[in-house]
């Protein structure tokens, strides 16, 4: 019993910790953030923080990764009751509201920028995000395949990187840049309509 009370006060020391460290690296940037900074913030001593993560780059990798797990596992299924159209309308709006979060399109630009520094990161990044959600959605349009909703000729991963293409290229870009003002809910929903019906007439089951 108290193993356990140890383990789980340990891991939620290690959760606060990347909380305030996510909150240092968006103010300050990776370069100038520190770990003095950020044991400060915890009220506690640069000792502590060296008892969980042995450096800044292994803390950033740490904030990287927690911040990548940006979907739940039933995201991809398929509702009761809910149709192929219905489900891929409510998963795309669902990513595009992720990616299209002023705090995912912060974290995105930080990582980015130390990519080239330190290219783990950037692979950190993508293994956990990027390609880690579009396996995930690859099974849930094979699993369309499999009911004859879909037609995915066989690469239901190709499939799913059209799709989130679709849904992502009208909007991401502009954002990321900040070079346009942030959606509506509505323009979000109308996006993610018009990716929907793009990806259907080219996926929809042959006859």
């Amino acid at each position: 019993m108290q193993l356990t009370k140890t383990r789980l006060d340990r891991d939620a020391r290690r959760e606060l910790i990347l909380d305030v460290a996510q909150e240092v690296f968006l103010e300050e940037g990776f370069a100038n953030a520190s770990m003095s900074t950020i044991a400060a913030r915890l009220g506690g001593s640069k000792g502590t923080l060296y008892n969980y993560f042995k450096s800044k780059d292994d803390l950033f990798n740490a904030y990287v990764e927690r911040r990548c797990l940006w979907q739940q596992d039933e995201t991809f299924a398929l509702k009761p009751g809910e149709t192929a159209r219905q489900a891929l309308q409510r998963i795309g709006r669902s990513f595009l509201a992720h990616v299209m979060n002023e705090t995912t399109l912060r974290n995105f630009r930080l990582i980015v920028a130390e990519a080239e520094r330190a290219p783990e990161i950037g692979r950190t990044f993508y293994e956990a995000g990027p390609e880690r959600g579009t396996a995930r959605l690859a099974e849930f349009m094979a699993a369309l395949d499999a009911v004859g909703a879909l037609d995915v000729d066989g690469d239901p991963l190709v499939a799913a990187q059209h799709f989130l293409g679709l849904i992502q290229a009208p909007t991401f870009k502009g954002r990321l840049c900040n070079a346009v003002p942030e959606f509506t809910g509505k323009q979000m929903d109308e996006v993610t309509t018009r990716g929907v019906q793009a990806f259907l007439r080219a996926y929809a089951p042959r006859a």
